[in-house]
């Protein structure tokens, strides 16, 4: 059976993590090579990724031309145009593939736009899998360019409960339509390995620090995070702040961390392929997004063992913590710094009996489970 994912990005973000998993899940635990899998490369963004994704796994070039190294980035109108470049770049292509090609399974995650309205012109017989996540802003235009191909969507399927009824509210698209598919954030394996790999900067071996991990953007708000660092500087003299992530805000926060005097505290350290190894490191982890679905290096927090204090913002880290992390209203400085406060004052057996939950709640986050779910999916269709 053959399934093709579509995921164009041209930055450094959580749901190639998604995407890659989801094919590894449906590769590794199928039986007898049940499903022929590739991932579409639209504008050569799988390049860096090649050596390193399970060679049961094929990609498909659009092109031979290599483009993503000249979207204009680093900003959101730059972003709304890269995806501009990318439906007209595409449009045609990927038509092409899929009709000549006949997938059983087309999986959508990421510019959901192009293959929707190529819907029509596709091979009847390649049932589309939608993904939404987050809240997407459900305006005239989208709800009714939504309603007009949904009857060519097999699918749509959402990674939180949170996610699925706020669409299923939309009445977009039927109830039977609908799946909750948690994303395979957990691979226990990598973990393992992992966590015990050396920190690559040696100015933080001996150091405290908390931690926070994310894309430099908005929705991160790691805005939040440097203001409340610099309200515990001072009393917390020997604490520090490390930043795992890229962004289009990265010299605006590195401008900000200077303004406020704490930028000597403060370690930008990019992307990392490995976070855990900083994260089993930490104090604790600290979440100040503005919205979530679900929360990839949430989960990863969760997976380390080490304590969580999360914005309560929309989808994701409510359902994840519940009771077994300290939850700060969205946005709100002043209720940081109070479950900062609640963290420091918190005895250890709450601490422990919190990492214990956590990690039983998490396991629908693995590969194994991911796998259930969407072979399911898809063999109801098939069977």
């Amino acid at each position: 059976m053959k399934i093709y994912y579509w995921s164009p990005f041209f930055t450094n973000i959580a749901t190639i993590k998604a995407v890659i998993r989801s094919a590894e899940a449906l590769v590794k635990f199928s039986k007898e090579d049940k499903y022929n899998v590739s991932l579409i490369d639209a504008i050569g963004e799988w390049d860096e990724y090649k050596n390193t994704i399970n060679k049961k796994i094929s990609i498909i070039k659009l092109s031979k031309i290599k483009i993503i190294n000249h979207l204009p980035k680093n900003s959101f109108i730059k972003s709304r145009l890269s995806y501009m470049i990318i439906f007209f770049w595409s449009f045609f292509k990927l038509k092409k593939l899929v009709n000549n090609n006949k997938p059983d399974f087309l999986l959508i995650h990421l510019m959901t736009s192009l293959p929707i309205f190529l819907s029509l012109f596709l091979n009847r017989n390649t049932k589309i899998i939608l993904r939404i996540s987050g809240l997407p802003k459900v305006n005239f235009i989208r709800y009714f360019f939504w309603k007009i191909f949904s009857k060519r969507i097999f699918k749509v399927t959402c990674p939180t409960k949170s996610t699925y009824d706020y669409i299923l509210k939309k009445k977009i698209f039927k109830k039977e339509k609908m799946e909750i598919l948690s994303d395979p954030i957990i691979d226990l394996k990598e973990y393992r390995f992992k966590k015990n790999e050396k920190i690559d900067f040696k100015e933080l071996e001996n150091k405290k620090y908390i931690v926070g991990i994310g894309r430099l953007t908005k929705q991160k708000n790691f805005e939040l995070m440097i203001n409340f660092f610099k309200k515990i500087s001072n009393t917390h003299p020997h604490l520090n702040l490390v930043i795992i992530g890229e962004g289009e805000n990265k010299t605006k926060l590195e401008k900000l961390s200077i303004s406020l005097g704490v930028e000597n505290r403060i370690y930008f350290l990019g992307y990392q392929k490995n976070v855990f190894k900083y994260l089993a490191r930490a104090e604790c982890f600290i979440l100040t997004s503005l919205w979530e679905d679900p929360g990839f290096v949430l989960a990863e927090a969760a997976l380390t063992g080490i304590p969580i204090i999360s914005s309560e913002c929309p989808n994701g880290p409510k359902e994840i913590i519940q009771n077994n992390g300290f939850l700060f209203r969205n946005n709100d400085l002043d209720d940081l710094l109070i479950r900062f406060r609640e963290f420091l004052n918190a005895n250890k057996k709450d601490i422990f009996k919190n990492k214990v939950i956590l990690k039983k709640r998490i396991r629908k986050f693995t590969l194994l489970e991911h796998y259930k779910k969407l072979n399911q999916i898809i063999d109801f269709e098939t069977s």
